[in-house]
């Protein structure tokens, strides 16, 4: 249950939209059969196919709008196809070159200088033309495509999973990502989250898509269009609620998630959009209440549309970790070779596992040790993490909701991530009666074996709603500063959950492309918890949103100007690194407005001109 400051706080939030993957079956056209592998080219061999070749979409009174999610795949041929994107600085453009791996053999292609602009995928990728029932185009859109996205396997001999990551990251601060798709698998061109929904009157309409003329030259792609029937429906909560929907009720298309599908959490201070919440915590991960209700008179939930990308600290129910959702959560699917010209593709449940990645991202907090260490304490020399600070972004201002009415507070959100090239890992033991926890770092060997600790402070139970988890002190702090970058304003937000909720550079070494704990739902122990194990994973980022009183920067009696918010990993250096000097970053600010109404401005940080 929300306390009274929660519940005042919705009134100023916008309720965010909650993928719900469909379990639905489709089908498709052949694929073409797995070449020789004597005679394979070492270019993948890329086409576009379409799952089904009608597909029904809902556009509701209350919410009007229609996503297309037309169910095209690209899939991969004769190896895989994948991209590395970087860029060497904020300074710097983003650049992207093609990977080609025969055997032991790597070479690589430059992509188009300007080609890609950012981590999200790549840009005017599909384009889809609609038209109505007498032949009228009504909708003509490109859209970007994510090759993590939603995927699986289209041969039964594929790799049973896929080595590229679950998502492209859209952190503005992002350095590095890996962009791929399987080789014998299919990702979905659908851009999901990124893509805004279309006004399409209820009736049906024939959908063309294909793969923009610059990608099928660039990549070698055969100009093979799909066309799929789609049908859309006017729906309406309220007649659903009355057990209407003309039937719509015997359609297992939309079955609410359990905690843990992907959706963003509506709860607490501190849940990761698109990661769970804190399922198991008493935290609420389902979808809303009002089509729980529905579907408990018999009527299917409310399939909600996917959520918009949120701002970072701007009035959202994303609040604390992760501002931003994971991968569209497009029907996974598994392919069956028939000798007939038609496949059999059908939605698994909710979930990453072996040859499923749909974007829910739930994964188990690491195990910790059964015991505390003993022996004596040392510091070995072996690959350390290196904990870096990214700047903040997502920076707005807010008055104090009604917790504390009639202040002003700076609002942004922050993340710390971890360069490597060894994983960060914090095991918090409690002695019986103790309030606090003991924290110890661990070190490992080139082979991952265990080779010492050290004490690195303490983890405290935080009771408040929303929290409900144990936190390592001292992991990070932010401080406002004044145009002389000395210290004005420091936010009371020191104590982390550690989970990796943002890919900020897949690139570095010893990256782990799939990290466990990308999530709070059991990373972060619970009140009766006698150890914890909190991972930070080489490559990976951990974004806090500090948007509430005590954890923003209050400032209500700051005269305006130029500021800076830093933000600083390891503050008191408890935690062993291989780099202390890399742990601040500092963003300008310029405060203005009066009491009540305060302004702020975000010049641009380089070339990344992202609030």
């Amino acid at each position: 249950m929300m306390t009274r400051s929660q519940q005042g706080r919705t009134h100023r939030l916008t309720r965010p939209s909650i993928a719900i993957a469909a379990a639905v079956a489709v089908t498709a056209g052949v694929v073409a059969a797995a070449p020789d592998v004597k005679t394979a080219e070492p270019t993948p061999k890329l086409g576009l196919v379409a799952a089904s070749t009608s597909v029904t979409l809902d556009s509701w009174k209350e919410d009007p709008g229609v996503y297309l999610d037309l169910g095209t795949y690209l899939t991969s041929e004769n190896g895989a196809f994948e991209l590395k994107v970087t860029r060497k600085s904020y300074k710097d453009p983003v650049v992207a070159q093609q990977i080609l791996r025969n055997g032991k053999k790597t070479t690589t292609k430059a992509l188009p200088a300007g080609l890609v602009k950012d981590f999200s995928g790549l840009p005017d990728f599909a384009k889809i033309a609609i038209t109505d029932a007498a032949g009228k185009t009504v909708l003509s859109k490109t859209e970007a495509f994510c090759p993590n996205n939603a995927s699986g396997r289209i041969r039964p001999d594929a790799p049973a999973n896929s080595k590229y990551p679950q998502s492209c990251p859209v952190n503005p601060f992002t350095l590095g990502s890996v962009w791929g798709v399987e080789n014998g698998w299919a990702s979905n061109t659908y851009a999901g989250y990124y893509s805004d929904p279309v006004q399409l009157a209820a009736g049906t309409y024939t959908a063309k898509i294909s793969v923009t003329k610059k990608y099928r030259d660039l990549f070698g792609i055969a100009n093979k269009p799909q066309t799929v029937k789609v049908v859309v429906r006017e729906r309406s909560w309220e007649d659903e609620g009355e057990g209407g929907g003309e039937g719509l009720a015997a359609e297992p298309r939309s079955a609410a998630p359990k905690s843990g599908a992907s959706a963003a959490s509506a709860s607490g201070d501190e849940g990761h959009a698109g990661h769970g919440g804190h399922a198991g915590h008493g935290q609420v991960a389902d979808a809303p209440a009002a089509a729980s209700a529905h579907a408990s008179h018999g009527a299917p939930a409310r399939p909600e549309a996917p959520a918009a990308r949120t701002t970072g600290a701007a009035p959202t129910f994303n609040v604390g970790h992760g501002p931003y959702p994971p991968a569209p959560p497009a029907p996974p699917w598994a392919l069956k070779k028939e000798s007939l010209q038609r496949q059999a593709f059908s939605a698994a449940k909710v979930g990453d596992r072996a040859g499923q990645t749909d974007g829910s991202r739930q994964a188990p907090g690491a195990t910790p040790n059964a015991k505390r260490p003993t022996g004596k304490a040392t510091v070995p020399d072996v690959p350390k993490p290196d904990l870096r600070s990214l700047p903040a972004y997502g920076i707005t201002v807010s008055d104090g909701y009604e917790d504390v009415p009639g202040k002003d507070y700076l609002a942004f959100s922050a993340n710390v991530w971890n360069a490597g090239p060894a994983k960060l890992v914090v095991d918090g033991f409690r002695s019986p009666g103790k309030e606090l926890m003991d924290a110890y770092q661990y070190f490992y060997d080139a082979k991952g074996k265990q080779v010492g600790y050290t004490p690195t402070g303490t983890m405290e139970w935080d009771p408040r709603p929303g929290h409900e988890h144990w936190h390592f002190t001292d992991f990070a702090s932010y401080r406002l500063l004044k145009a002389d970058k000395k210290e004005s304003v420091r936010s009371g937000k020191e104590a982390f959950c550690l989970a990796n909720t943002d890919a900020v550079d897949y690139t570095v070494k010893n990256a782990n492309w799939h990290p466990d704990n990308t999530d709070l739902s059991t990373a972060c122990g619970q009140e009766n918890s006698i150890s914890v194990r909190e991972v930070l994973d080489v490559g990976s980022g951990d974004t806090y949103t500090q948007d509430l009183p005590g954890q923003s920067f209050d400032i209500t009696g700051l005269p305006n100007g130029t500021y800076y918010i830093q933000v600083l990993a390891n503050p008191e250096n408890r935690l062993k690194e291989t780099n202390y000097k890399n742990n601040s970053a500092l963003r300008k600010v310029v405060l203005g407005g009066k009491k009540g109404a305060r302004t702020v401005k975000v010049p641009a940080h380089d070339l990344v001109n992202a609030n």
